[in-house]
């Protein structure tokens, strides 16, 4: 099943570099152009003048400049010894503090239709064609793909914390009041001993599909320009592998925005959604998600559509039987999802936003920030914006286990992982 094994990572010098605090990033694809020149500012070393290149005529060919200019003067290290990275992330969520952790390792990557790893989600080419762009350039990984895996009745999670009990080799925390900790783990025994409880398990890919996707065209561009050929080392991408089950997941929901569509009419709209749904009028926004959440907690499939000025609407899935008629092919996993149960009865049915224009992103986007909907549509920006419960992770279990996948933006882990605390140079 999975192959997964250690690898000498390539971390940064901090006595050259620089704190660590200011040399990493949050993943490339949340940064806007703004904060991606405070974080330069911040340091010239930073991991975003690699991971989001905008230097120069062709920026992928600056990174790759960059990328031997620091391997060269000694800002960037490979370790002595192959190593497992645990990886903890400290936050807050739901006004409690957690922690997740794992292991970053190198990671044997498959084809989906073997069954070993696993997606969940559909992707969008143009972030590909970046992505691949830009290992082109530099053969390396500068940030993790994310992956869940089973137990199967052994104890990984326990091995892990027996390898991370005392204090980290690396720590900070960042802005937003994330505490990153990484323990280097360079015991072979250790190390033999946790890699080999993946031999007979699936990953399901969590975050990071464009990533992972990227990584296979990129291993078969290698192959067939004669770079490396099976078994080197661009067949294996860097993935944080943390268990299905650890108390410390968070999946928050992400939320839907509507705009640009042509004779907008919410009361016609609304007529049409009750032929389904048990609809309920709100005059304020401020406990839709506490209400949103007691359906969740029921099971129920439930949603907010709020259209400005405070009032908002409460819809409940009465008809069930639709999805049958509808979607008559799908797994029952993946028709009970929230995220198809809005797309496909209320986006596709009511306001013909079809599955092209989704991807395409021309009527429809999306947020994490319940204020950003809620305010995105008081300022007109938006049309509506529908207000969702996230998807649960056994839901994403079950779905990628029938060989289907969700819509775009149907998760979002929290919190992200950061970047630059370790790299996988493909050598």
């Amino acid at each position: 099943m999975a192959e997964v094994i250690a690898f000498k990572g390539m971390r940064f010098n901090t006595q050259q570099a620089g704190e660590l605090k200011t040399l990493c990033c949050p993943p490339y694809d949340i940064i806007s152009e703004e904060q991606r020149q405070e974080f330069i500012k911040s340091n010239q070393n930073n991991i975003i003048r690699l991971e989001l290149p905008k230097e120069g005529e062709n920026p992928y060919s600056v990174a790759a400049e960059v990328l031997k200019k620091w391997e060269q003067s000694g800002i960037l290290k490979f370790e002595d010894k192959p190593a497992l990275y645990v990886y903890e992330e400290e936050f807050t969520a739901y006004g409690q503090r957690k922690a997740v952790k794992g292991i970053i390792a190198r990671v044997k990557v498959e084809e989906f239709e073997k069954g070993i790893i696993l997606p969940h989600e559909f992707t969008l080419s143009k972030a590909k064609e970046d992505r691949l762009n830009l290992m082109k350039a530099t053969n390396c990984n500068f940030s993790q793909i994310y992956a869940l895996y089973t137990s199967g009745g052994k104890n990984t999670a326990a091995s892990i914390d027996a390898v991370s009990a005392g204090e980290p080799d690396l720590q900070f925390s960042d802005d937003d009041n994330i505490t990153h900790r990484m323990w280097i783990v360079t015991d072979e025994e250790a190390i033999a001993q946790i890699c080999g409880d993946f031999d007979d398990r699936k990953l399901y890919i969590a975050d990071g599909h464009h990533r992972y996707e990227t990584a296979l065209n990129y291993r078969n561009w290698c192959r067939q320009n004669g770079i490396a050929k099976p078994g080197d080392a661009q067949d294996y991408q860097m993935i944080y592998l943390v268990d299905m089950e650890h108390p410390g997941l968070v999946v928050f929901p992400t939320h839907r925005l509507v705009f640009g569509l042509e004779g907008f009419d919410i009361a016609a709209a609304l007529d049409e959604i009750k032929q389904l749904f048990d609809v309920t009028r709100y005059d304020t926004s401020g406990a839709m998600e506490e209400i949103l959440d007691t359906y969740y907690k029921k099971g129920d499939k439930a949603f907010g559509m709020y259209c400005g000025g405070g009032a908002w609407y409460l819809l409940v899935l009465r008809d069930f039987a639709a999805l049958n008629t509808i979607l008559p092919e799908a797994s029952e996993p993946t028709k009970n999802l929230d995220v198809t149960v809005l797309h496909t009865l209320i986006l596709e049915r009511v306001f013909k936003i079809d599955k092209e224009n989704m991807a395409a992103q021309r009527n429809l986007t999306y947020t994490k920030f319940f204020a950003e909907a809620i305010e995105g549509v008081d300022s007109g920006k938006f049309q509506c914006a529908f207000v969702m419960n996230p998807t649960r992770v056994s839901e994403i279990r079950e779905v990628a286990e029938n060989g289907e996948k969700m819509p775009q933006k149907s998760t979002y882990f929290y919190p992200k992982m950061i970047t630059g605390m370790v790299m996988n140079k493909l050598v």
